[in-house]
Parts: C-alpha cells; structure tokens; sequence
C-alpha cells in the first residue's frame, strides 16, 4: 500500500498534461535544464579564476628591500 504502481503514476502523468498542456510541460523543463546548465557554467568559472595574489607591503612597493625572517624576530624581541 505504501508505493505506487505504474497505474498511479500514469494516472499523474495525464492530470498534470491535462492541467498544464504539453507544450507548458516542455517548456518549464527546458527552463530547468538551461537553470541547471547556468549553475554548472557558474560554479566552473570559480575553478577557473587564479586566486588573487595578496597585496604587497608597503616597503616592497616603495622599493626598499624587505626585511628577512631573522631580522623581524630580533626587532619584535627589543
């Protein structure tokens, strides 16, 4: 009693024809797959975009060279 059989199914398949027509039908899963294919070229074009490199310092940008790992340890310790 809990699943349908082919007849149920069938049965649903021609009221939903009837109330929405053929054509209606059609044209609201063509809308689904092109929905679903924008999601797909969507969620592609997110792999395909390089993350963006982090921005420089300031001493990098002005043209100084910057301090090395050594030298930033001894001027946090003074």
């Amino acid at each position: 009693m809990g699943s349908f059989s082919i007849w149920h199914w069938l049965i649903v398949l021609v009221i939903v024809l009837v109330l929405f027509g053929r054509g209606k039908v059609s044209e609201i899963m063509g809308d689904f797959g092109k929905g679903i294919k924008s999601f797909k070229e969507g969620m592609n074009e997110d792999d395909d975009k390089p993350a963006k490199p982090e921005s420089k310092p300031a001493q990098i940008a002005s043209g100084e060279p910057a301090p090395s790992a050594s030298e930033t340890v001894k001027s946090d310790q003074a």
